[in-house]
């Protein structure tokens, strides 16, 4: 590396590419999908609007908004093989290792990403975001011993899979609150899961293995694990009492508080501001406020302590939970809407592709001598 080159570790500040689909100003807490910001998004706009936005550039008009929607609608069932090879799945499977594989199995007879065009790598990507609420819903069912639920054309994206966990067709709160979390979660830029993709698809790979390395990044606890790792602590400390005392015991050993800080915003995450407003009123209408109150007294004692903020990780746990989602799908969730901004990605590296391929920083020795196997101690 160049002496005049600076090491960024983790890439932290490195602009690694040009892109028209999310503007994130973390010194503001501040975020735009496509120009429009995440209030505006999230308070009026549907999932299916949010990603006919970020695939299509555009905002629909109520005739396009209705075709997409259908669109989807009509493809949510997943082909007989890929459920067939769920049912093997070990029922202590992760709802992400499930959601990867069963990905993996979509692709067969796919045509080669070298010689598809974007209509093909669209139709992918359409096919894909229809129907990850249907295996995360079927791999939970299947794990419990459950009957499966259908998809249900009639019911919009979010509540058709809130159907599809629960059994019972949901009360217009509960969609419009898991609606609303999908639109936080769909796209945060080059984020590590996204910038993954990226780089999958820049060897012209197809975009079914892109989503399968989107997939596998996001699992991680440092992403999109976050979230069940929240609510692990919550239960953790159990009680509103008790967070002083947990949180002075893991500032004093160095551990992280999950859902709280973030490598880019210095302030508040815009998107927790919104989950916390609507977890609160979930928990108000469940009338059972403990996990709210403690997350709310974490916040302003980390505030206080680090003047560090919480995260879209940290309040979601508490809605997912108000949702009665089973802890271990909450990164399935999180995977369910963030695949339309992993596709819109895609498509952006498709359409003015150049392989990423950093350097590294060599830090290793040089020039050893070589000693022959017979004389090495």
């Amino acid at each position: 590396m160049d002496a005049n080159e600076e090491f960024k570790k983790g890439l932290e500040g490195i602009v690694a590419g040009n892109s028209k689909i999310c503007k994130v100003d973390g010194e503001n807490g501040r975020l735009w999908y496509r120009g429009y910001t995440i209030e505006d998004l999230a308070q009026n706009c549907s999932f299916e609007e949010v990603t006919y936005l970020l695939l299509y550039e555009k905002l629909p008009n109520a005739n396009e908004l209705k075709d997409f929607s259908a669109k989807l609608a009509g493809q949510r069932e997943i082909p007989d093989r890929v459920l067939t090879l769920m049912k093997t799945f070990p029922k202590a499977m992760n709802s992400m290792e499930c959601m990867r594989t069963a990905v993996s199995a979509l692709a067969e007879g796919e045509p080669d990403a070298r010689f598809a065009k974007m209509d093909v790598h669209m139709a992918s990507a359409l096919s894909m975001t229809a129907k990850f609420p249907t295996i995360a819903a079927y791999q939970y069912r299947l794990r419990n011993g459950m009957e499966l639920i259908h998809p249900d054309k009639s019911l919009s994206h979010a509540a058709n899979f809130l159907y599809m966990i629960t059994g019972k067709k949901p009360t217009d709160v509960e969609t419009r609150s898991i609606d609303m979390d999908f639109v936080l979660h769909v796209e945060h830029s080059f984020n590590a899961s996204t910038f993954a993709v990226r780089v999958t698809v820049s060897t012209l790979s197809d975009m079914y293995s892109a989503m399968t390395t989107g997939l596998g990044v996001l699992k991680g606890p440092l992403h999109g694990g976050a979230a069940e790792a929240v609510l692990a602590m919550l239960k953790e400390i159990n009680d509103v009492g008790n967070v002083d005392a947990y949180v002075d015991k893991a500032l004093a050993n160095h551990e992280k508080i999950m859902g709280i800080g973030h490598r880019i915003y210095k302030t508040t995450d815009p998107r927790a501001a919104i989950l916390k407003k609507m977890a609160q009123e979930l928990s108000s209408k469940k009338n059972d406020m403990k996990w709210f109150n403690i997350c709310d007294s974490i916040e302003k004692k980390m505030i206080k302590e680090k003047n560090l903020h919480p995260n879209v990780d940290f309040y979601s746990s508490v809605v997912y939970h108000m949702l009665g989602m089973p802890n271990d799908m909450d990164t399935a969730i999180f995977a369910i809407a963030r695949i339309s901004g992993w596709s819109a990605h895609a498509l952006e590296q498709y359409s003015d592709n150049r392989l990423i391929r950093p350097v590294d920083n060599y830090i290793g020795p040089l020039n050893l001598k070589f000693v022959p196997l017979a004389q090495r101690q």
